[in-house]
């Protein structure tokens, strides 16, 4: 039997999985809607990349009411926003509507980003924070998966407004992982900043905390005073760590990829039943590698994994910028091009970067912190998502000059990762914010 703070750590990273979810089901949704509404290329991006507009929103402010009301109150609000989007995308005909629940939807997913991996961090021992805090990846890529996989089905079916299906399936998820929240306690971390250390000693006891009463006095100590702001000159290390994770993360051209990957491989030359089954071998080759990082991430480290991450990006990332520069027509080498990538992708940037966001920052500004580096990513996001398909398309070199400049983005994070970023594998919160010289 799982113990328990594997089983409520699983609960809390549900969120990951409606967040791979409504990230990457429009995918099979958006040429539809643009023959639909008779979108131009740049309306086209827009309503792709609306829902990082909630997105950004999300992540940026959803520290606030994490801090003020707790964790587990503002995923179970995370949960009810995924259901109205669901069923909002689902059943509107006019695009402006439809925007506005994407919105919604990015609302859950950018705020998911925050608190999930924040509470996992604050309820996981040590020796399995990376794994457990890694776990909202895994549900990431294998919510990216089944989005794949019930796009190719509803299209497989032929069903009338097969779009509908594809973007209202996710309430199923979204009500379960609403049920299960009533199942996990609050972060004893935050009921300790809020003075209520009785709340927070039988869930230290649960958690299998050798010395419930040693750590809360850890946890005080590390806080001088909760309502401090997070820009001040002392947190200038985390706050530059996060931010330039957070943007290399999206320079590597990852969320354009799955965003348009069916469009990405029409644009190759594939026909519309292949354009639509190939992502599912990249979802997968995703979930693979990510489960691979996930057993290894405390023991070899964040910084080895981003390292070794790194050199295998550029190098894929350069063969599908070659293989954009001629004739593709179909050409398979392309799919192994892009799994190449994700496979590198998931195996470092994917499984490292909300468990490092989620444990850079000390305990008196983690959900400011969280917030920040968190919005960094979305911000990046929304403008490759926004623009990518105006330059893929915008001429016959759009695709090469695109992957060219991802795989330079790739060179300058792993110049990042080997000269500045710290090792923070094995190592309590508190521990942590001491390396960083942070008193």
């Amino acid at each position: 039997m799982l113990s328990y703070p594997v089983r409520i750590a699983l609960i809390a990273a549900l969120g990951g999985f409606l967040f791979g979810f409504e990230t990457v089901v429009i995918s099979g949704a958006e040429q539809t809607l643009e023959h639909l509404w008779q979108l131009s290329k740049f309306s086209q991006g827009f309503t792709v990349s609306s829902s990082l507009i909630g997105t950004i929103l999300g992540s940026f402010f959803a520290g606030i009411p994490a801090k003020r009301y707790g964790r587990k109150k503002v995923l179970q609000v995370i949960a009810v926003l995924f259901i109205v989007a669901a069923l909002g995308c689902a059943f509107v005909s006019a695009w402006a509507l439809f925007i506005i629940f994407r919105i919604i939807g990015g609302l859950a997913v950018g705020a998911s980003s925050v608190i999930a991996p924040m509470y996992i961090s604050e309820i996981a021992p040590a020796s399995l924070r990376g794994r457990l805090a890694g776990s909202f990846q895994v549900n990431i890529v294998a919510g990216i998966v089944v989005a794949y996989l019930t796009n190719y089905l509803f299209t497989s079916l032929q069903l009338a407004d097969a779009w509908r299906w594809m973007l209202g399936v996710m309430v199923v998820p979204s009500v379960i992982f609403a049920i299960l929240l009533a199942a996990i306690p609050e972060s004893p971390r935050w009921l300790i900043l809020n003075g209520q250390e009785s709340i927070a000693l039988p869930i230290l006891q649960r958690l299998g905390e050798m010395n419930p009463a040693a750590a809360i006095g850890s946890i005080r100590d590390s806080v001088r005073e909760h309502r401090e702001s997070l820009f001040q000159r002392r947190y200038s290390k985390p706050i530059v760590y996060a931010m330039l994770l957070a943007m290399f993360n999206q320079l590597s051209g990852i969320n354009a990829i799955l965003y348009y990957a069916p469009r990405i491989f029409q644009l190759a030359g594939f026909d519309k039943s292949q354009s639509f089954s190939q992502p599912i071998f990249i979802g997968v080759a995703n979930l693979i590698f990510t489960l691979l990082a996930m057993t290894v991430i405390d023991k070899f480290g964040r910084k080895t994994l981003l390292i070794i991450g790194s050199f295998g990006m550029i190098l894929f990332l350069g063969l599908t910028a070659w293989a954009f520069s001629g004739n593709l027509s179909g050409n398979s080498h392309l799919l192994l091009y892009l799994i190449g990538f994700i496979a590198f992708f998931a195996f470092s940037q994917g499984a490292v970067i909300w468990v490092f966001i989620s444990e850079i920052f000390p305990n008196s500004v983690r959900s400011q912190g969280g917030s920040l580096g968190s919005s960094t990513h979305w911000i990046m996001a929304w403008i490759i998502t926004t623009v990518f398909p105006g330059i893929v398309e915008g001429s016959k070199s759009g695709g090469y000059y695109s992957f060219v400049f991802f795989a330079i983005m790739m060179v300058l994070q792993l110049i990042f990762i080997w000269r500045a970023m710290p090792e923070t594998k094995g190592r309590t919160l508190e521990e942590i914010q001491k390396d960083l010289g942070i008193s």
